[in-house]
């Protein structure tokens, strides 16, 4: 590069544009081979079509954006930021090349989608689903638009100030999203996630039996229920949530074949007489 030509600069339409095709493409042509490697590709496309005006160095720069990449999509905007600065300082000479890029992307998808996954669907969602719970009562539907307004809204903007923050931070942010404040904030946040997650389960779900034994005179001599909550209140609850994080963290079953499953269980119980259908769980 001559160093008597004007540094290039990303402008913010520019950085805008690379972040819109992150908020709508994160996913786009997701594989389980690829994940989420072409939509981050197609996020950098503005900014290197700004910055390497020449169709063959376009080419170049852009092979640093097809290997594996993976991370949580709220939190990920912040990696697009770090990689739009660090873009631009390569396309300005200052000493970073692709393979410099490509390690930042691999070394930040884990500690990010460790935060994310904790502080997004461990904390945020659960939280939020609860309030639109409560707001739905008796079949209401403002629990359902309370609850897509909000989230709408805090993901857009969430998003959009990780993407700046982390164009502004440029690799300075790595340090922290990897280092020992880094870890330190993942174990807090998980910590946090997993209370969110046992307060909603302790208060939305309620699974019970109505199994019981009657005698020769038709009287009942045992009521398998107030046994179980004699012993621990809330047991099936436990054994049916355990059950369903067994088939999905361990079994790699996706949420759609766990519902299904606790269908025909529930279907089959209910056959057997273990769950009354005019119960409500």
């Amino acid at each position: 590069m001559d160093n008597t030509q004007t540094p290039k600069k990303l402008d913010k339409k520019t950085l805008s544009k690379s972040f819109h095709l992150w908020f709508w493409g994160a996913l786009t042509c997701f594989s389980q081979e690829h994940m989420q490697t072409f939509g981050y590709l197609c996020s950098m496309l503005p900014v290197l079509k700004k910055l390497y005006p020449e169709h063959k160095d376009q080419e170049n720069a852009i092979k640093a954006y097809t290997a594996f990449f993976n991370t949580n999509p709220m939190l990920g905007s912040v990696i697009i930021g770090i990689t739009t600065s660090m873009e631009e300082a390569r396309a300005n000479g200052k000493g970073i090349d692709g393979e410099t890029i490509n390690d930042m992307r691999a070394g930040l998808m884990g500690p990010v989608a460790g935060i994310g996954d904790s502080l997004i669907d461990g904390t945020l969602i659960p939280i939020l689903l609860g309030i639109s719970l409560g707001m739905s009562q008796n079949g209401s539907p403002v629990g359902a638009i309370f609850y897509i307004i909000v989230w709408t809204l805090l993901a857009y903007f969430g998003q959009k100030f990780l993407f700046f923050r982390g164009y502004e931070l440029g690799d300075k942010a790595v340090s922290f999203l990897v280092g020992k404040q880094g870890a330190a904030v993942r174990r807090a946040v998980g910590i946090v996630g997993g209370m969110v997650v046992g307060g909603v389960l302790a208060s939305w779900v309620n699974v019970q039996t109505s199994l019981k034994l009657y005698n020769s005179n038709g009287k009942a001599f045992l009521d398998l229920q107030k046994q179980l909550d004699s012993i621990f209140p809330g047991l099936l609850t436990v054994v049916v949530t355990l059950f369903c994080w067994w088939l999905m963290s361990k079994k790699h079953v996706s949420a759609i074949w766990t519902m299904i499953i606790l269908v025909v269980i529930s279907f089959i119980g209910v056959l057997c007489g273990f769950f009354n259908p005019g119960l409500s769980y």
